[in-house]
């Protein structure tokens, strides 16, 4: 999730749950006279991703972008690089990158044959099913198909969707039923009962990747594989520690108020009672004013673990 995955978030959700079996950076945007600019390369520092299985992903539609960073990754010890074809921003699609590339299709297959046939390196893909409509997916599928992809992460929503409508299942199925690379499904899972739904649709998956989910509710995955629940103690613990690794890199108070509060859009709806909180934190403009909202909120309410982040 850009600007909110970083380095910082996953060490330390990694040291608080050790649920994930791999985690994902933002993306990275390479530029023509540059690979990493400083930010994302003290992302993916080995250093600071000690203990996790970390898989940088890129953004781009330049083949020879692509290569670049590949390559620069493979001196870090990364193994696989995971391409981005879901962002449904508008900055992003106008410029053909992310969900905006799927509607360059021959474009498109001539970046994969150029990546595929000079890097040797696993590329994984997450893609959406289409600009506009789902009738475009098969034809996607098919280039897809056409590559050795390591794994195929499915939202199956439309650029156009963003993040409204359901996901649609259906679509879904086609790939299950067609992509001759291993798949992974992505989209919607926000609590176990999602889980548990999705599993049950589709036994044959073996992998989800999940997003959102789990920036509201950081143990999700521990509950899903019944290792524990999310508790406020724990959920404490685990805003401190952002808190004081954020204050440790950021300069000035509005930084550090801007990225917590990015962090509470997700994390807030697992209370029970906190709009009028949420409302209290979102228009603190000094530390002092956010930390006594804070303070408030987990002394008032309580968890509710099962409950689903919306928008």
């Amino acid at each position: 999730m850009e600007g909110i995955s970083g380095q910082i978030y996953r060490r330390a959700h990694y040291d608080f749950f050790h649920s994930m079996d791999k985690y994902f950076t933002p993306f990275i945007t390479p530029h023509e006279k540059r690979s990493l600019n400083k930010k994302e390369r003290e992302d993916i520092l080995p250093e600071n991703n000690r203990g996790q299985k970390t898989v940088p992903q890129v953004l781009t539609n330049r083949a020879e972008d692509m290569i670049r960073v590949v390559t620069e990754l493979q001196k870090y010890g990364y193994e696989e690089v995971n391409l981005n074809l879901g962002c449904p921003s508008g900055t992003v699609v106008s410029k053909g990158r992310g969900s905006g590339f799927l509607g360059r299709k021959e474009e498109l297959n001539r970046f994969f044959e150029e990546v595929f046939s000079t890097v040797e390196c696993r590329i994984s893909v997450k893609t959406r099913i289409g600009m506009e409509s789902s009738e475009e997916f098969p034809e996607i599928l098919e280039i897809f198909n056409r590559y050795p992809i390591s794994e195929l992460i499915v939202h199956p929503r439309v650029r156009r969707d963003q993040y409204k409508n359901i996901p649609n299942l259906d679509a879904f199925r086609y790939a299950v039923d067609n992509s001759v690379n291993p798949v992974v499904y992505n989209g919607d899972l926000f609590t176990v009962a999602d889980y548990e739904r999705f599993v049950n649709a589709f036994p044959e998956i073996t992998s989800v990747m999940i997003g959102r989910g789990i920036l509201a509710n950081p143990c999700l995955v521990d509950m899903i594989e019944k290792r524990g629940m999310l508790t406020k103690e724990t959920l404490r613990k685990f805003h401190d520690r952002l808190y004081d690794d954020y204050a440790g890199e950021l300069f000035g108070e509005r930084n550090l108020l801007f990225k917590m509060k990015e962090l509470w859009v997700y994390m807030v709806q697992m209370f029970t009672d906190y709009e009028r909180y949420w409302k209290k934190i979102r228009k603190a403009d000094h530390l002092a004013d956010y930390k006594a909202a804070v303070e408030r909120l987990f002394a008032e309410q309580e968890i509710d673990a099962h409950a689903r982040w919306h928008l």
